[in-house]
């Protein structure tokens, strides 16, 4: 029994719901985002599909898993969105749900949602009838946000330039931390507004578009100043960093499964080339990897479902190990492939570079290990 002052024992066990939350995106994604469905969306102009979205945001109702049912979402925690985002890194889909759903969300989340101006985006953004992202580059880390490069002036005009935005071009709303007349402020952008130009560059990671964004006096609306604003943008960014560990699982576990399959029918000498002992001890290892990276995701979820006061730690550990864990998995993937794996008709380098993309966003494994040396008091010598 636990007392009202101790944090509770993280659960790490997947519940019948989100099993069954798990089951309907697995099912929409094995009909609409299979491997040669992705392939080719990436030679398209599209930023992202629109019909997958609808899909997942708007009919399975993933969109508003964070937001609480009083504001127009589904009530939910960061649980049953890990168990989402696990599903979208095993099909590597190019759906704007980390960005969208839960960075863009957490960040109007941390602000205060009886203002219209927050609870107006909140619900479009619950109902799946858009999108909306955070303007911070993809490599900010919890709490490293800095010092804004765009600035307000009195009427709410913004004028500045954020590089490297995930998922920014195909957003219908851009929060937009930014210094104002008042010091720090946060700020809601329509991407069509006057004065938003948005530039798209071209990434490692085909499936999570970049683009750079210029602001030349675009209208404003502010969401939060102060040290809210501050408090609205790190929490996002803290909630996306645990959460992302979730979707490198995802990858980690397909590039494994991939690789099984694989090597079982895969003949050398007149033998499956999974039977040699060298190649079961690689599949070993990496299946132990994962299974760690499985611990340290979900415990960061269930910190960050439950209010742990532990989460920044626990999403430290996560993204210190989860990143590595996917990077590692999809390499192997390539390489028990032999010569298909390197080729652009098979899917594994989508993994690939999905992986290494995720290992940059919201912080890289380096500047999480950093982080958590503080947490806990463990400098390094």
């Amino acid at each position: 029994m636990t007392t009202a002052t101790e944090t509770p024992d993280p659960d790490l066990l997947y519940s019948d719901e989100e099993e069954a939350l798990r089951a309907a995106v697995r099912a929409l994604l094995a009909d609409r985002c299979d491997p040669a469905t992705v392939l080719a969306g990436v030679e398209s102009d599209r930023p992202y599909d629109p019909e997958l979205w609808r899909a997942l945001a708007a009919d399975i109702g993933t969109a508003g898993l964070l937001v609480p049912e009083k504001l127009g979402g589904q009530g939910a925690s960061a649980r049953e969105a890990a168990v989402v985002l696990e599903e979208l890194g095993r099909a590597v889909a190019p759906v704007p749900y980390l960005t969208s759903a839960v960075v863009a969300v957490s960040a109007l989340l941390g602000c205060d949602p009886s203002q219209e101006a927050v609870a107006g985006p909140l619900a479009r953004l619950a109902e799946g009838g858009g999108t909306g992202v955070l303007a911070v580059p993809l490599p900010t880390a919890p709490g490293g946000a800095g010092a804004p490069t765009v600035r307000a002036d009195a009427a709410g005009a913004l004028t500045g330039r954020v590089g490297s935005v995930a998922d920014a071009a195909g957003a219908g709303l851009l929060l937009v931390p930014a210094e104002g007349p008042g010091g720090r402020a946060l700020y809601a952008v329509d991407t069509g507004a006057p004065g938003v130009r948005t530039e798209a560059v071209t990434p490692l990671d085909l499936t999570r578009p970049l683009a750079h964004l210029t602001f030349d006096r675009a209208p404003g609306r502010l969401l939060a100043t102060g040290d809210r604003a501050r408090a609205a943008v790190d929490r996002a960014l803290l909630t996306g960093a645990g959460l992302l560990a979730s979707e490198q699982l995802g990858i980690a576990e397909w590039c494994l499964t991939e690789a099984v399959r694989y090597t079982a029918e895969r003949t050398q000498f007149g033998r499956p080339v999974g039977s040699f002992q060298a190649l079961k001890h690689r599949m070993a290892s990496l299946w132990l990897e994962i299974g760690s990276a499985r611990a340290a995701a979900r415990n960061a979820a269930d910190a960050l479902a439950s209010g742990s006061s532990d989460a920044p730690v626990a999403v430290a550990v996560a993204q210190a190990y989860c990143a590595p864990v996917a990077v590692h998995a999809a390499e192997e993937c390539i390489q028990l492939h032999g010569g298909i794996g390197m080729t652009w008709e098979h899917p594994a380098h989508l993994f690939l570079k999905r992986a290494k993309s995720d290992e940059l966003a919201l912080g890289t494994p380096g500047r999480h290990r950093d982080a958590l040396a503080a947490l806990v008091d463990l400098a390094a010598p």
